[in-house]
């Protein structure tokens, strides 16, 4: 067990939308000590002015690393940055939580969950619907419907503004289905816990400003073991049609569960981080019929009175990260999940670039 009476000294390295959430969680809680924002632009100033200008500045992360000896990093860069930034912070020593994706390679995404083990070291990986209570209750209703599954999900953004440079700069590493896909997968992978065994993508280029050979739009199917079948959309930019960025379903022989959020799945809501993990309510429609072909039983409609805001997820990842450290917690699987939502995901990218079926056998 750690010592939990000292102060985890965290070096936050990008002070993005994420950063910014997570410096922060750090910020209000006694057992961190921020000791150090790391960006080569502004966005580390205007995060410490946010936080009172308390911490000391580095552009450069090796620099800060060096200096600031942490015991733990913060990892909210683009995913190019991800895996030698985390191998960096393992092999000095320290603590990392890094957003998802682990790395912007399935080989990657090991060599990372690899050296975490060299190290001894906890590596958690920001999957933020982990931490809601309405997603977790969406995979644990799935689990009451039934095999085989079928999981209908999208994100599309109709992004403009700085998020569409955001997502611009996003799409010189990694396409939507994998930056985005990967928090979706995830949770397919919970509601089923069976084999992926193939996947099939498209996708699609409606832009001169991302590269060429890369694409802003893409769709996934994936075939699990046991039947269970998922489908996921994502799509970027100003182009982007809102009329369904948001489908959160979940069906069964025994019926369905849908995340039903009306104001957050409203016009303008498509490219802010606050309405993607809202549910506000779930819908769970139950199969059974009577000899007349007419329904047994009425809709039930569960709304949860704790519906964290962003900010307030982000503080529940770093409680996580907190407790791992300090109760020593086995992140074997978390890890595991965390490389095989990655694995799955590029298989969907090698889809989309090659137009074959691709077998995850």
């Amino acid at each position: 067990m750690a010592d939990t009476t000292k102060k985890i000294r965290i070096l936050v390295v990008g002070c993005g939308n994420m950063g910014a959430s997570h410096a922060k969680a750090y910020h209000a809680f006694d057992e961190f000590e921020i000791c150090g924002l790391v960006s080569p632009g502004k966005s580390k100033n205007v995060l410490n002015e946010a936080l009172g200008n308390k911490y000391d500045l580095y552009d450069d992360f090796e620099d800060a690393l060096k200096q600031t000896h942490p015991d733990a990093v913060c990892i909210s860069t683009y995913p190019d940055t991800h895996e030698s930034y985390a191998i960096k912070s393992l092999e000095q020593g320290c603590h990392v939580f890094i957003e998802k994706p682990l790395a912007d390679s399935v080989e990657g995404s090991i060599r990372v969950a690899e050296a975490a083990k060299k190290a001894g070291k906890k590596l958690v990986v920001g999957y933020i619907l982990r931490h809601h209570p309405s997603w977790e209750k969406f995979v644990e209703l799935s689990q009451q419907l039934g095999k085989p599954l079928v999981m209908r999900m999208n994100l599309n953004q109709q992004s403009h503004g700085n998020m569409w440079n955001v997502h611009r700069n996003l799409m010189k590493s990694l396409s939507p289905i994998v930056d985005c896909g990967v928090h979706y997968i995830d949770v397919m992978c919970q509601m089923v816990r069976s084999k992926p065994v193939q996947v099939n993508a498209i996708g699609a280029r409606l832009t001169d400003d991302i590269p060429e050979g890369n694409y802003n739009y893409g769709q996934l199917q994936i075939r699990f073991e046991d039947g269970s079948v998922g489908w996921y959309e994502a799509g970027w930019g100003p182009m982007i049609s809102e009329t369904a960025f948001f489908v959160k379903d979940v069906i069964g022989p025994k019926g369905s569960v849908s995340i039903v959020a009306k104001d957050a799945g409203g016009a303008g809501k498509s490219d802010s981080v606050e309405s993607h993990t809202k549910t506000e309510s779930l819908r769970f429609h139950h199969s059974s019929i009577d000899k007349d072909n007419n329904f047994v039983k009425e809709d039930t409609w569960i709304n949860l009175t704790d519906e964290p805001d962003h900010q307030e997820l982000c503080n529940r990842e770093q409680r996580y990260f907190l407790k791992a450290i300090q109760e020593d917690v086995d992140l074997t699987d978390h890890i595991q999940d965390a490389v095989n939502s990655l694995r799955i995901a590029f298989a969907c990218d090698e889809s989309v670039r090659t137009g074959n079926v691709v077998s995850l056998l």
